[in-house]
Formats: structure tokens, sequence, C-alpha cells
């Protein structure tokens, strides 16, 4: 059996056992089953199934003598034949699946998607934040709300200066409390839009289209992602409302 002929068959869509079958029948011409196995090296107890199925597609036949089967390969143009009609078989799918692709779409915007990731440490909060705000643009706005702690208040400004890079791209909106008047960043942050209220802070909060990132700054540094349409709309929501009632 030449290894080029049964690579190539292999390409048009016949399996191995089907390759093996069809050019041991192309050496062997008409032939009982018993030869097939031995030249094609397929398992007898495969043989039948693999031979149906060659003779389904058109390329093997059969006839009986003296009640005994013989097989025999149909000619190579069959193979042509028999990828014109998968070809067909194909673009009727592709139809049939143009049909019903609009009511699928529809099936999957009905569908919320909601998802969240953990990230650990500074490294990975910024992992996260460029994940958030890698695709920002101008045209953007990023919500957050910050709640200022002396515990962790030199950390995180370090941290948030770091990164100013990655912030910058889009515009910046929300609230903290008084006490963030007191950090140097917020002081040098001019991209920072900021609303300083005297009423508790839900929390180290920022909101991007359908993503929500919490942070944790003590006693460890952690971050949760949430990716939610609805959950992103209600601390949007919340933070305008805050924002426009602030002065």
């Amino acid at each position: 059996m030449s290894l080029k002929e049964y690579y190539e068959l292999l390409k048009v869509g016949l399996t191995d056992g089907e390759s093996k079958v069809y050019l041991a029948l192309s050496e062997l011409g008409s032939s009982t089953v018993g030869p097939i196995v031995k030249k094609s090296r397929v398992a007898y107890s495969n043989i039948y199934d693999i031979l149906n199925r060659l003779i389904e597609k058109g390329i093997v036949s059969f006839v009986i003598k003296s009640k005994t089967k013989y097989f025999q390969a149909a000619s190579p143009k069959n193979l042509l034949v028999y990828l014109e009609n998968k070809e067909k078989e194909i673009n009727s799918q592709k139809e049939d699946l143009k049909k019903i692709l609009p009511k699928i779409e529809k099936m999957q915007e009905s569908f919320v998607s909601q998802e969240a990731e953990v990230f650990l440490g500074k490294k990975g909060l910024r992992t996260a934040y460029e994940k958030i705000l890698g695709m920002s643009t101008k045209k953007d706005v990023v919500f957050f709300s910050y709640l200022y702690d002396e515990k962790y208040a030199e950390e995180a400004d370090l941290f948030y200066h770091s990164i100013q890079e990655i912030s910058r791209k889009a515009t910046i909106k929300g609230i903290a409390n008084k006490s963030y008047k007191k950090s140097w960043f917020a002081k040098k942050a001019k991209f920072l839009n900021t609303k300083f209220i005297d009423y508790p802070i839900p929390g180290n909060i920022d909101v991007f289209r359908d993503m929500v990132f919490i942070v944790s700054w003590h006693p460890e540094v952690v971050g949760i992602l949430i990716k939610s349409k609805s959950i992103a709309n209600s601390f949007k929501n919340y933070i305008n409302e805050v924002w426009d009632k602030t002065k």
C-alpha cells in the first residue's frame, strides 16, 4: 500500500480503515473478505462495516458468485463523484444553517453571560487592569469608588501611580471618601474626576463596560473581576447618582 495514496484518501474524507480497504481492493481486484483483511491489515471484526460504508459512498461494489460475495473497488473517478456529492451536501447544510442562525443569535442575546476571576498580589492587579483597560478608548468612561484608609494608602497610591499609562486611555469618573484628599496621588492625578463624600463608600470598585473589579488592599491584596452587565449597570447607576448629587 502506497503511503502517498493512503494520505490523499484521508484528505478527501475517508477514514483510516476505509482508505486501507479501498487501496487493498485496488490492488487485489475482485476479492472475498479474507484476502482484503490480510492485505489491508484491518481487524476482521470491522471489515464488513467498512465495506458497507464504502459501498454507500459509491466507491466499492460487489457481486455474488456461488453464494459468496466478491468485492471490488470502483473506478477512481467515483472518488470525484463522492467528493462532489459531499460538497453538495455541505452546501445544503450551509443553507439550512443560514436559515436558523438569526434564531440562534437571538437565543444567545437573551442569555446573560456572567463569569468571575480572582487576581492575587499587585502583579495580579496590574494584569487585571491591563485586561480591563487595555481595550479602552477616549470615548469610554471608567467609574470608580475608592475607600481611602491609612493601612494601605501609601501602597495603593504607589500602585495606581505605576499604572497611569493604562488608566489615562479612558475618562475616569468616581467617588471617594473625604480622607482621600490627603493622598498625594489624588492631588497629582488630575485625570481623575473625583468627588469626595462624607458617607459610607461601598469599597474599592472599578466599573468598565460590563466588568466590575473589586479590590481588597488589606490584609492581603486581592482583586475579583466580575463580568456581568446587570451588576456593572447597578454600580454605574449608583456612582452616577452620587456624583450628580455631590457638589
